[in-house]
């Protein structure tokens, strides 16, 4: 869902070091298929990627993408509503859908038996999704609960939600995947059909399929469901470039907690950006484990935090890396803020040692190799490489690439990203009865 991704570390999506064969053909309607055969288990992971997201919304409609992704499941014309899921299962087959700034993701898995079925299901609800009103007021209410759920009643949520309005002036990166409360309550059914034609395009797709079917298999199967489906003009591109931010930005939540949350945010480039994986061994020495330099530091040394991390999230843009820490009820967030700003202004002065250069490189291949084990991990590590890396390609050099990066490369990195005036503060304060 969408707010596993803004968690999560970006780095968890490429693969390295091994050769993974992957052989592309695009579609006459312009779909572009990836296809990685592994006949290790008789089971086939198949991703399509959308390349929609919150990033093409609009004030005043903000959250759709994350709507459809719940949308995608209620029926359509050959297979109606409510089926989807139960067709699925009664095949040993299952299903998911992840939404973030950039994308919508559907996932299925399934054995390679119930393949042509499962293109057939595919192809109806790109083709003819229904957009039936009472199956859309059902669905809004749902996607109005996950915001309670996953912004209003949770702490992280709503000050992660907070520090993006803050960081961003007029980008789209500016507004939460799950769309504002007022948004939510007032799409219309135009609404939804119109982005519905503009992000489920094939031509706007690139679908990857992992596991125990042949080349030839997923040609054919890809020409008998999903070519016959016309292709539609794409979203708009995103001329929008966020302006240099002048000065820090501060944020101050008040909230009924047990404790405080402090969030540090520096801009950082696109994910495609010559500087993104120094940035990401960057991260790993500040915040991987519990030797890292933010661990030893707020949580050791100085016993401010519970919990500390770094994380980027990978994007089409220009995006932020976040340090996040839990402080322990009662502590300072100014002292943690200074704890912070302290080791990355050692991280600055004094660059990294090759000891630590050499655990962040580990860390970074351990946290990819563990993504290559299945299927599953293969076709979104092939698909995430395409879209925001530059190719799927990128997955046999990654290795080579991180060999590459120096400990100057890395001090580089904390020089150029980590000033002050380019920061956002986002804390949360904890009261009993905030006005």
């Amino acid at each position: 869902m969408w707010r596993s991704l803004a968690v999560g570390l970006a780095c968890a999506g490429l693969a390295a070091a091994q050769n993974i064969p992957v052989s592309e053909f695009t579609l006459n309607n312009g779909m572009k298929v990836l296809i990685h055969e592994d006949h290790d288990i008789p089971n086939v992971a198949l991703y399509l990627f959308f390349k929609v997201g919150s990033r093409n919304e609009r004030p005043g409609a903000t959250g759709m993408s994350h709507f459809f992704e719940h949308m995608m499941f209620n029926g359509a014309k050959k297979f109606g509503p409510k089926t989807f899921d139960i067709v699925m299962e009664k095949n040993g087959g299952r299903n998911n859908a992840y939404t973030n700034r950039d994308l919508t993701v559907y996932q299925d898995w399934f054995p390679a038996t119930a393949a042509d079925l499962v293109f057939d299901l595919e192809a109806d609800r790109i083709r003819d999704l229904a957009f039936d009103p009472k199956i859309i007021e059902s669905e809004r209410g749902v996607v109005y609960s996950e915001r309670r759920l996953r912004v209003d009643n949770d702490n992280f949520g709503m000050l992660f939600e907070h520090l993006g309005a803050t960081a961003y002036l007029a980008h789209p990166y500016q507004w939460p995947v799950v769309g504002w409360a007022s948004d939510i309550e007032a799409w219309t059914i135009d609404d939804l059909k119109q982005h519905f034609r503009m992000g489920y395009a094939p031509n706007n797709c690139v679908l990857v399929v992992a596991g125990a079917l042949k080349q030839a298999d997923v040609l054919a199967l890809t020409r008998k469901h999903l070519e016959p489906v016309p292709r539609q003009e794409p979203p708009p591109p995103v001329r929008t470039r966020e302006p240099a931010q002048m000065g820090e930005r501060r944020v101050v939540v008040r909230k009924a907690a047990q404790a405080p949350l402090l969030m540090v945010s520096y801009h950082v480039p696109e994910t495609r950006h010559a500087d993104w994986w120094p940035i990401q061994l960057m991260r790993s020495v500040l915040s991987d484990g519990r030797s890292s330099r933010l661990y030893r530091r707020l949580i050791d040394t100085d016993q401010l935090a519970v919990g500390i991390e770094g994380f980027t999230q990978e994007s089409l843009d220009p995006g932020q890396f976040v340090v996040f820490s839990q402080l322990r009820p009662g502590a300072s967030p100014d002292k943690a803020e200074q704890a912070i700003y302290a080791e990355l202004a050692r991280l600055r002065d004094q660059g990294v040692t090759a000891d630590e250069l050499t655990k962040a490189r580990n860390q970074v291949m351990t946290s990819l190799f563990r993504t290559l084990k299945t299927i599953d991990g293969k076709a979104n590590a092939i698909g995430e490489a395409e879209v925001f890396h530059g190719g799927y390609q990128k997955l046999n050099s990654l290795a080579a690439d991180l060999e590459k990066i120096t400990a100057a490369d890395v001090q580089r990195v904390a020089k150029q990203y980590l000033g002050d005036h380019q920061r956002t503060v986002g804390i949360l304060s904890p009261e009993e009865n905030p006005r």
